[in-house]
């Protein structure tokens, strides 16, 4: 089951402000991830994020389609919130009011992977 990593820049100095809006986030209607026909395209197994000075970096862990993932997550109202929250400070604007723009958002913010490390993977777990 991967991980993704989206990274954004804040405006330095705000960390207690930004980890106060995380800290208030709606969760999800439903973890399902379905496609346009209604098939099952994923499922969000989990988030954390994390600040330090100007970045923040969203740890995603899922199944499935990422795309799919960031489509679900753009249409969602909790996200919403928070990114209307972190718009005072943000180092760049950005438009994710709409599940298409939140899409793109996602897409251009997500980090590249190099690794990815699990139990499950492990010689010595075998």
């Amino acid at each position: 089951m991967p991980y993704a990593a989206l990274m954004y820049r804040v405006k330095p100095g705000h960390d207690d402000e930004i980890a106060e809006i995380f800290a208030g986030f709606q969760r999800m209607d439903t973890p399902q991830v379905r496609d346009a026909g209604g098939e099952m395209a994923g499922r969000l197994l989990g988030t954390a994020v994390f600040v330090k000075d100007d970045v923040v970096v969203r740890m995603i862990h899922y199944e499935g389609d990422l795309a799919a993932i960031g489509r679900h997550v753009g249409g969602q109202r909790g996200v919403h919130l928070v990114e209307a929250a972190l718009a005072p400070f943000l180092a760049e604007q950005r438009d994710t009011q709409t599940p298409e723009s939140f899409a793109a958002f996602f897409r251009s913010a997500t980090m590249r992977r190099v690794s990815e490390l699990t139990v499950d993977t492990h010689p010595a777990g075998r």
